[in-house]
């Protein structure tokens, strides 16, 4: 049952409910319907710029993935497999049937497995410096993922975002606190990296793609190698390759018209 929320320009808040979690997502904008799964940098919010654009031509959808922004977490026994489902109930909750699907970072890594689990769902597909294509990752993220650290951090940020959220109460007490380190990127980022790299590499089985995809890379991304990008174009029987010369890790932000012009071409 959808509920709906507040307003920011065109771009509505709304709540779905899916399974037992109450999830938040962004929507605006009328035709072929788009999802886009965010990265674990953040949640939905990060897109905002990015729905106004793509809201002209599509029906966008942004869900808070579960943990993230406003959404419920899944709970202790988080992993990739369960993310990817999150995307085929969501999908279901808000009645698609098939839709183009993009995700960013380890948000390109579950879309990426979600077409391959289910290609019949998928129009087109766009991955953005997405994980899963490659072993190699930014050596900073693989200390971060190592269980000693993620365990000390988690304790450390939990005492810490509850703090800051007691003093929003305090003297904010009309704004809404948002963590800024969810339980959800913690636990999202134990699943997809160690320290000797990505754990989940799909590269071989990539020529099982059935829909027309779009590799979209920024040639300075410190975190997932853009020579990746270039592996994965020569696999992918229906891809297109774009790489922004002066962009990093997140190209959707950092060149939001030109990325919104290339969605817009690219899905017709």
């Amino acid at each position: 049952m959808k509920e709906g929320g507040g307003i920011i320009d065109k771009i509505r808040n709304e709540h779905v409910r899916v399974g037992k979690l109450d999830i938040h997502y962004l929507t605006g904008g009328q035709g072929v319907p788009l999802i886009i799964i965010h990265g674990g940098g953040g949640g939905a919010s990060g897109w905002q710029k990015n729905v106004r654009e793509l809201s002209k031509n599509y029906r966008v959808y942004v869900p808070d993935l579960p943990g993230f922004g406003h959404s419920q977490p899944m709970g202790d026994d988080v992993s990739m497999s369960k993310f990817v489902q999150f995307v085929e109930d969501f999908s279901q909750a808000i009645g698609l049937k098939r839709f183009y699907l993009a995700g960013h970072s380890v948000g390109g890594g579950i879309a990426l497995q979600y077409a391959l689990r289910f290609p019949d769902k998928v129009e087109k597909l766009v991955l953005v410096d997405s994980m899963c294509l490659g072993e190699e990752i930014a050596p900073w993220v693989r200390f971060l993922s190592l269980p000693a650290f993620c365990r000390s951090i988690g304790r450390v940020a939990l005492a810490i975002t509850k703090f800051v959220g007691w003093l929003f109460g305090l003297f904010f007490a009309h704004i809404e606190f948002i963590n800024p380190l969810p339980r959800g990127k913690i636990d999202l980022g134990k699943t997809v990296t160690t320290f000797k790299g990505q754990t989940t590499v799909l590269l071989n089985r990539l020529s099982d793609l059935l829909m027309p995809t779009l590799l979209v890379w920024g040639a300075r991304d410190n975190i997932v190698p853009v020579s990746q990008a270039y592996a994965a174009s020569q696999v992918i029987p229906d891809c297109q390759l774009h790489v922004f010369s002066n962009c990093g890790h997140s190209a959707y932000r950092e060149n939001i018209e030109e990325f919104s012009q290339l969605l817009t071409r690219f899905f017709g």
